[in-house]
């Protein structure tokens, strides 16, 4: 799930707010302490010490990951989450197939987003992308609930403490094999599929359905995964 926002300011939220999220973001890496899930699941990352941490840090806000530490759970005017939403297909492997920039995906090619069930009924996010500049894989842990109705689209995403992000699934295949996910605002917006190449004409019906709803398609970056 996406779940999450970067170098972009919600209007919802305004600067005072980011620049208090980022403080805290700074003075926990300082501590070196662990991005933790509002379940109270320890989320470790691969290998120990600030590098290891700095790549956790990136993913933590991605694919949908960097919506969360806006803590901004809304969605965009206009635009309306997908109804008859069942959990139970929606659960598995989802491969990345174009995104809108930030940083905490920045760089990052073979992005997938898996997500089960936990016992509490919640859903337990793991994304996991590839950093080729590190040459390692990074690997961020999250616990995601539904805001209102569970047949409805709509779902708050947590990699970090109460901070909270938006993943508002906006367009849903019936067979589940493919989504379009939207953040709080039109900064982030994530096209994902069930395997990790998705039909061209099918990707160009929804980069202009998302068009349509006036996201800035001319921006979408298109994921590597060779």
């Amino acid at each position: 799930m996406v779940q999450f926002v970067g170098g972009r300011t919600d209007a919802g939220i305004g600067h005072v707010q980011q620049g208090y999220l980022e403080q805290v973001m700074r003075d926990h890496a300082e501590v070196r302490h662990p991005f933790h899930t509002a379940g109270a699941a320890a989320a470790q990352a691969a290998g120990a010490g600030v590098g290891a941490e700095s790549r956790y840090r990136r993913l933590a806000g991605a694919l949908v990951m960097a919506i969360v530490l806006l803590g901004c759970t809304g969605i965009p005017e206009g635009v309306e989450p997908v109804t008859g939403f069942d959990l139970q297909r929606y659960l598995g492997t989802w491969y990345e197939i174009a995104r809108l920039d930030h940083r905490f995906e920045r760089g990052l090619s073979r992005v997938t987003a898996t997500y089960s069930l936990r016992e509490d009924g919640s859903v337990k996010v793991v994304n996991r992308g590839f950093d080729a500049d590190d040459g390692d894989w990074n690997e961020a842990v999250g616990t995601a609930y539904f805001i209102g109705d569970r047949d409805v689209g709509r779902l708050k995403v947590s990699f970090f403490g109460p901070f909270y992000g938006a993943y508002n699934v906006i367009s849903l295949d019936e067979d589940y094999r493919y989504a379009m996910v939207a953040g709080p605002n039109r900064d982030y917006l994530w096209i994902l599929a069930r395997t990790p190449e998705l039909d061209p004409g099918i990707l160009r019906d929804l980069v202009e359905r998302a068009g349509d709803l006036n996201f800035p398609v001319q921006d979408l970056i298109f994921v590597d995964h060779d």
